[in-house]
């Protein structure tokens, strides 16, 4: 199970540059004009994680294969775009296929880099973004309740859509949605503004460490949560560099963590995943699953023949499995467990699976 995270955000943002760092490509062009990325640019990559190291070290695995989450690098929207400015109707389409979106907001003052709008301001960009899928969620929550198709629709999207109906003549966003229905009937409404997020700051390289006055008034309205402040420019550079350069870089730039790790970590947090992990001496393997999974699910996430021969799971808390160095000292010292169909996965479990074929 992969993720995908839509970089979505107006025209020469520095998407595109972001999109290039984090999948430490050229993929994408990153050019100085409106709508240089038309249709969306995808890249796959693999979700660091040191738990994963260790375990291979230990079993002395061959291969090591981590879990991955795919980027989509998005074409620029602007103001009009539910009803067709720009490359509207196909921009929102592509926003529909993804399971978050990346907001990302020009935090920087340039004379260089054009700007679709006469000055820097976070707050009324986002705010374009969003009212621009809003519009089209309404749009399309109108077309699907009116008389002819809401005879058609089940029960359960019918509920959503008329939710979503009366928060928006409320003047209220969607976030509630996400906590009030279960997030595969949902993901089926196709609603654009219900989609998880996270926001990322574009910067310049003097406001890597505290920001400045633009990512300030964002925080200041939106709060801390889910906000990420990076410079595209810089993550770029740094994936660039080899592994001993890249640390003494960020060492130097007392960056903390790339914006590749602080995105992965909001990522799994708004949609709620989870790791665990399979490992012997032929590979170890990370595997992303829902939270709150039960060890069936969890099996079928690996093969569907898993989850539905499924007999019980050799259970091992990543901890235990590093303290008893591997399989036999952790069955030999207890610290092995035979779990059964409701048991919960705990994110870090190492698993081993019994089924019939």
């Amino acid at each position: 199970m992969s993720f995908r995270c839509g970089i979505v955000g107006l025209p020469n943002v520095g998407k595109s540059t972001l999109f290039n760092a984090l999948t430490n490509s050229s993929k994408a062009q990153a050019e100085n004009f409106p709508f240089c990325t038309i249709d969306p640019n995808e890249g796959i990559v693999p979700v660091p994680d040191e738990r994963l190291d260790k375990l291979a070290k230990i079993s002395f695995s061959k291969k090591k294969i981590n879990t991955t989450i795919s980027f989509v690098d998005i074409a620029g929207l602007v103001k009009g775009a539910s009803k067709g400015e720009g490359l509207g109707n196909k921009f929102l389409s592509h926003i529909r296929e993804v399971d978050a979106i990346i907001h990302m907001i020009r935090c920087f003052d340039s004379e260089s880099i054009q700007n679709v709008n006469p000055d820097v301001d976070p707050i009324r960009d986002l705010e374009i973004i969003e009212t621009e899928m809003l519009l089209a969620d309404l749009e399309s929550i109108q077309k699907r309740l009116d008389k002819k198709n809401k005879k058609n629709l089940e029960e359960n999207q019918k509920k959503i859509l008329e939710t979503a109906l009366e928060l928006i003549n409320k003047n209220q966003n969607l976030d509630s949605l996400i906590n009030t229905f279960e997030k595969k009937l949902l993901n089926q409404t196709g609603l654009l503004s219900a989609k998880p997020k996270i926001y990322v700051c574009n910067v310049d390289e003097k406001s890597i460490k505290k920001g400045n006055k633009y990512t300030q008034a964002f925080i200041d309205k939106y709060k801390k949560n889910n906000t990420i402040i990076v410079s595209a420019d810089i993550e770029n550079q740094i994936n660039q560099l080899e592994k001993e350069e890249k640390i003494n870089y960020m060492k130097m730039s007392e960056i903390k963590e790339t914006g590749l790790d602080s995105i992965i970590k909001n990522g799994y947090k708004i949609l709620d995943l989870n790791t665990f992990f399979t490992s012997g001496p032929e590979e170890s393997r990370a595997w992303t699953i829902q939270k709150n999974s039960t060890a069936p699910k969890a099996a079928g996430v690996i093969h569907s023949d898993f989850e539905k021969g499924f007999i019980r799971s050799e259970t091992v808390s990543f901890n235990d499995f590093i303290n008893n160095e591997g399989w036999a000292n952790a069955k030999a010292n207890g610290k092995m467990r035979l779990e059964g169909k409701e048991y919960i996965v705990k994110d870090g479990d190492v698993l081993n699976f019994r089924f019939n074929t």
